[in-house]
């Protein structure tokens, strides 16, 4: 089987892949003071809870956003898995043509998903990421990373609110019942579901008038379903996205 390990800076997620199959999913906190031996042995629990041993995994695929953690996570996988993993980095080969001003600044998350969304969707296609940061990313009609946009993350923008508004109480982000908030929950969930709505729509029209009618969005992240069910403009949801590029970098660099 092959692990996959999208190592973001809010959320490390999990992937156990059999063949082309995700067979198992996880998705856990990150957490900068973990040592290698607490990931292995969270990681081994999930695991164990899903019928899988150590011995299974006969390859390992990581992405990462977050430079300090990717030695932890390296140890974790020599010490508990007995293998380093396949790092998404210059000189891995990701299908991807990167043709932003400086190619190093793209986050290899975001080239393993316009990796996988050419693969799967075709383009020109925008993949809209709702993780720490919601980002927009426009893959070219032949499979080129554009580039895109990055706004603030639904969480960070709402801890912001939280953290510098006394009187504003901590709320769950889910739809409110009407866009005009009748208490202050509501209200604050109305700006935050329906403004990133706003967001998205609109940056997703700009993006439609610069790649074309025919362009194809792909919602991803955590948060993907929040927003999805209050807009038509994301006509896919593939939460595990960077997952699946990860498998394609894999079998490209084999």
């Amino acid at each position: 089987m092959l692990l996959c390990i999208d190592l973001g800076n809010t959320n490390i997620t999990f992937g156990l892949y059999e063949g082309d199959d995700l067979r198992c999913h996880w998705r856990i906190k990150t957490d900068h003071h973990k040592m290698p031996d607490e990931y292995g042995m969270l990681l081994l629990n999930l695991m164990a809870h899903a019928g899988r041993q150590p011995q299974d995994v006969a390859g390992i695929c990581m992405c990462s956003v977050v430079p300090p953690l990717i030695g932890v996570l390296d140890e974790c996988c020599r010490v508990y898995f007995g293998r380093s993993p396949l790092t998404v980095d210059t000189g891995v080969e990701t299908g991807v043509k990167i043709r932003y001003d400086n190619p190093s600044e793209v986050g290899a998350d975001r080239v393993v998903d316009a990796a996988a969304v050419y693969r799967l969707y075709g383009g020109p296609a925008c993949v809209v990421d709702f993780g720490t940061a919601t980002t927009f990313d426009a893959i070219s009609r032949v499979g080129d990373y554009l580039g895109g946009a990055i706004a603030p993350g639904i969480g960070i923008s709402a801890e912001a609110l939280f953290s510098r508004a006394a009187k504003l109480p901590r709320i769950d982000l889910v739809c409110p019942p009407h866009a005009i908030g009748s208490n202050t929950v509501h209200s604050m969930q109305s700006g935050m579901v329906f403004g990133y709505v706003g967001l998205v729509e609109g940056m997703v029209a700009r993006f439609r008038q610069e790649l074309g009618d025919d362009m194809r969005v792909v919602g991803t992240g955590g948060l993907v379903e929040v927003i999805a069910r209050e807009t038509d403009v994301i006509q896919e949801i593939d939460p595990w996205l960077t997952l699946r590029g990860l498998r394609i970098v894999w079998d490209l660099n084999q």
